[in-house]
């Protein structure tokens, strides 16, 4: 089911970017605040790690986890969210 390892950054407005906390991807994992089951294909596994199944679109994650995180205040103004494939 998780065949993919993916790298969650907090990028901020001059480029600088951060691991997103893991405190932050358990939140969004462990909610199913978007009624769409895609999402529970994921795993956070660490401070900026996270593993998902091949069915999991990237940049929809990215767009949903960057929604999350910013209404629970882990995204400062200008601050978005980075997701890269890094491996199986």
């Amino acid at each position: 089911m998780f065949q993919r390892k993916l790298s969650i950054e907090i990028v901020a407005a001059d480029g600088a970017a951060r691991a997103c906390p893991l405190k932050g991807l358990d939140s969004f994992a462990m909610r199913n605040f978007t009624n769409d089951a895609v999402f529970d294909d994921t795993l956070p596994i660490g401070d900026g790690v996270m593993e998902a199944g091949h069915r999991v679109p990237v940049e929809r994650l990215r767009l949903a986890m960057e929604d999350w995180l910013r209404r629970k205040g882990y995204l400062a103004d200008g601050e978005g969210v980075r997701v890269t494939e890094v491996g199986a």
